[in-house]
């Protein structure tokens, strides 16, 4: 009972930064932590189960007796390009949360403007008070969805590189003879 109330500043801190935000900023947020699923996926996958696919398609590679004709070659490359789709999985969708976050943060600055005139209209007045409210709403989705993007940037960048080294590394396994 004693860790709820440790942890109940933090939750009220995340809430009422929450709804200085607005709608806006759930949604980021719902992006946020799917776009991590995705990540999660993925390196779960290539710390487990590319190695057994992996592994799968080097035996089926040694099994065959002819590794110098055509067809050889071919089922070479079929074999890569199997390996290779099975672990790009996902890396597109994660390329997209990427790239909407900032595009959902400029729409919570666009939403947080629109707030702004709005009390502008209704009082009749320019008044700085009544305009900060809108203001940061306006600001704090748009920081949000680029720390966002710089989070996934960083990972997709990471997986993109270990994608194209397993790749690398799984076709200098399965060696062809040259005729």
């Amino acid at each position: 009972m004693d860790a709820i109330y440790y942890y109940l500043p933090a939750l009220e801190t995340v809430r009422d930064f929450m709804e200085m935000g607005g709608v806006v900023l759930y949604v980021i947020g719902l992006l946020l932590m799917f776009m991590w699923v995705l990540i999660f996926e993925r390196l779960v996958y290539i710390r487990y189960g590319h190695q057994r696919l992996a592994a799968t398609a080097q035996k089926i590679w040694e099994a065959r007796t002819d590794h110098k004709s055509w067809q050889a070659h071919q089922i070479r490359m079929r074999l890569v390009s199997q390996v290779s789709a099975q672990i790009e999985r996902n890396i597109p969708m994660i390329q997209t949360c990427v790239a909407l976050s900032p595009l959902l943060g400029l729409l919570g600055t666009v939403t947080g403007m629109i707030e702004v005139f709005d009390v502008m209209a209704t009082s009749g007045s320019s008044s700085p008070r009544s305009m900060a409210a809108g203001v940061s709403k306006a600001t704090i989705p748009t920081m949000a969805g680029m720390v966002a993007a710089l989070s996934g940037v960083a990972m997709g960048t990471y997986l993109q590189r270990k994608v194209s080294r397993e790749r690398a590394l799984l076709a200098d396994h399965l060696v062809v003879e040259h005729e």
